[in-house]
């Protein structure tokens, strides 16, 4: 074969797979791999390292605010301020019972980076929705190379596509919760982490700590497991609960439920002052605080402080036990699922550190909507405005439709 037809052949074997790559099915399946591939390559020339510790701060000097809009990500069930009301006692419930299952939905292997929809698709199911992960992928991450999905997300959806249901999201969970609820028939979602698989690594030193969703449909108390709906590893897994409560506290023990509006009542039983945010909040902020007291070293008991204190807008004081968790260090993926250390970097006007931090944050997950998000406003108060609008955009092309990001672009007069 000449080289000519060599050179014609390679030609069309690229211009084939130019063509096959604008199919939907098939740029959904491949285009998060080439963005894993250049991350990848990208920190085998240049190694990122672990996260950050906090840039020493200067003396205060003021800062003209500004009003940022961030509907996702701060304040999301509405806070004021601190507060002060003691938290009254939660009734005595009756023990749960020993054990308690409910019927498994059809299982749904998640697609990638999708195990929130997926989850959230299989607990409808059981409430006789005959939906799928991409109904709902499609409106809160329509772009398949967005690596995370928020509660509120998964919370707008239901409220806006599903909406003869009813769904609450509440932090500080505990075993007993979980098992109240699965004793009562509502399945439960909780986020937690998992063990990346190796052939899932995004770069050379690859931590392989990512968030993960599951669903839990039952436990026994005997053989001390739950039954977790897996999107990642399988239907009907049993994991101890132990496990399930390591895994669950680097996210400050948040958990999604679901019922009918008839079932409101019960369900407010069963939480008890859990059932109000604020109390909820508190609760959560003082039981963050004690497991610090018991273990000074234990990063995401500091991490839990500091977003409790995030939404109770204490941001000085929500750096201070940010700072504290990067000291002891934290996974590299931290940043891809929780946003609070860039508010309250933002708010307390430490606006070196939010750009550093953002500048990390994207080395490791370019695919983040929130990171850019709040790179765009670290640029903008750094004088920098072309390089804050370009971040809103990039953040729409992440997200499209993001408010926060539109909101941002409508604040400095520029279009989308």
């Amino acid at each position: 074969m000449t080289k000519r037809n060599i050179a014609l052949s390679a030609a069309g074997v690229i211009l084939l797979a130019v063509l096959l790559y604008q199919i939907p099915a098939i740029n959904s399946r491949l285009s998060w791999r080439f963005e894993v591939a250049r991350t990848y390559v990208k920190n085998m020339i240049n190694p990122v390292g672990d996260v950050p510790t906090a840039i020493p701060q200067p003396t205060k000097i003021s800062t003209p605010t500004i009003a940022v809009q961030s509907t996702s990500t701060t304040d999301p069930q509405g806070a004021s301020g601190v507060v002060t009301t003691e938290i009254p006692p939660t009734p005595t419930l009756a023990p749960p019972p020993a054990q308690a299952f409910i019927a498994s939905p059809p299982y749904e292997k998640q697609t990638a980076n999708n195990c929130g929809p997926a989850a959230l698709s299989m607990m409808l199911h059981m409430f006789g929705w005959s939906g799928s992960q991409k109904d709902i992928s499609d409106v809160i991450k329509p772009v398949n190379g967005d690596r995370n999905v928020n509660p509120e997300e998964m919370a707008f959806w239901v409220r806006n596509y599903a909406g003869w249901l009813r769904i609450e999201y509440r932090v500080g969970g505990d075993l007993d919760t979980l098992k109240r609820l699965l004793a009562a028939a509502y399945p439960v979602i909780v986020e937690s982490t998992t063990a990346l698989n190796r052939e899932d690594s995004g770069w050379v030193d690859d931590d392989l700590w990512a968030a993960h969703y599951l669903l839990l449909t039952g436990y026994d108390n005997a053989a001390q497991t739950f039954t977790a709906q897996d999107t990642y590893r399988g239907p009907d897994k049993k994991i101890s609960y132990e496990q399930l409560e390591s895994e669950w506290r680097p996210f400050n023990y948040l958990y999604l439920v679901v019922y009918l509006p008839e079932q409101e009542a019960e369900i407010k039983t069963i939480l008890g002052s859990n059932w109000d945010p604020d109390l909820n909040r508190q609760r959560t902020l003082e039981l963050a605080q004690a497991a610090t007291a018991a273990d000074p070293s234990d990063a995401f008991a500091w991490f839990n402080v500091g977003s409790n204190l995030v939404y109770f807008e204490r941001y000085d004081e929500a750096n201070a036990a940010y700072d504290k968790s990067r000291e002891l260090g934290l996974p590299q993926r931290m940043f891809r699922y929780q946003f609070g250390p860039f508010l309250a970097n933002f708010h307390a006007n430490r606006n070196n550190d939010l750009l550093a931090l953002t500048d990390y944050a994207l080395q490791r997950t370019e695919m983040s909507e929130e990171t850019w998000l709040w790179r765009g406003w670290a640029l903008y108060r750094d004088g920098d405005l072309n390089g804050a609008i370009k971040a809103w955009r990039k953040a729409l092309s992440v997200h499209p439709g993001y408010e926060d990001a539109l909101y941002a672009l409508n604040f400095v007069g520029s279009t989308p």
